[in-house]
């Protein structure tokens, strides 16, 4: 796979996140679902943020997420057992979108830049033994990660009978 569809898939992932949530109120945007619903469009949403900030690090650029929004939105991984706060007061939906879009743009600049070998490169972190490069993890992150809490959000939207964010999305770009 080639660097250029990696970042088509990720700018791809960007733009089903803005489908799933273009159309739900500022409430709706904190939703609980009850169990295995917990995780709502703006957990969701900012944990992504969070996904592109440690992407942007490993491609060697520096964190910029507060730490304000790394106390809501990081996990330590698989099997962390927190849930998004009921007590938080969460950014709203339209300064999620604007930073998650940012992070999308400063990683797909960066990992453009970068030498082919570059993602060669060893990386330790917590799937080093599946995927132990800078280049799989960056596809893991950029690709998996967003998609795998993209499923879960349209899960979560339909459980509120909203409609399917994807069947809008299969027409292609909405033109200006």
């Amino acid at each position: 796979m080639s660097i250029a569809s990696a970042l088509r898939a990720y700018a791809w992932n960007l733009a089903y996140a803005e489908a799933l949530t273009r159309d739900l109120t500022e409430a709706q945007w904190t939703w609980d679902g009850g169990p295995g619903l917990e995780n709502h469009a703006a957990w969701t949403i900012g944990h992504l943020v969070s996904g592109s900030d440690i992407l942007a690090e490993d491609l060697g650029l520096a964190r910029e997420m507060s730490q304000e929004w790394r106390e809501l939105f990081e996990r330590r991984g698989p099997g962390d057992p927190r849930l998004p706060s009921r007590d938080a007061r969460y950014p709203d939906g339209s300064e999620l979108l604007a930073e998650f879009a940012r992070q999308h743009d400063r990683v797909a600049r960066r990992w453009r830049d970068l030498a082919p070998d570059d993602g060669d490169a060893p990386l330790a972190w917590r799937f080093e033994g599946y995927l132990p490069s800078l280049a799989d993890a960056a596809l893991f992150l950029a690709v998996n990660h967003e998609c795998l809490h993209l499923g879960s959000l349209s899960g979560w939207r339909r459980a509120q009978g909203l409609p399917s964010a994807l069947a809008a999305m299969s027409r292609g770009p909405a033109t200006p």
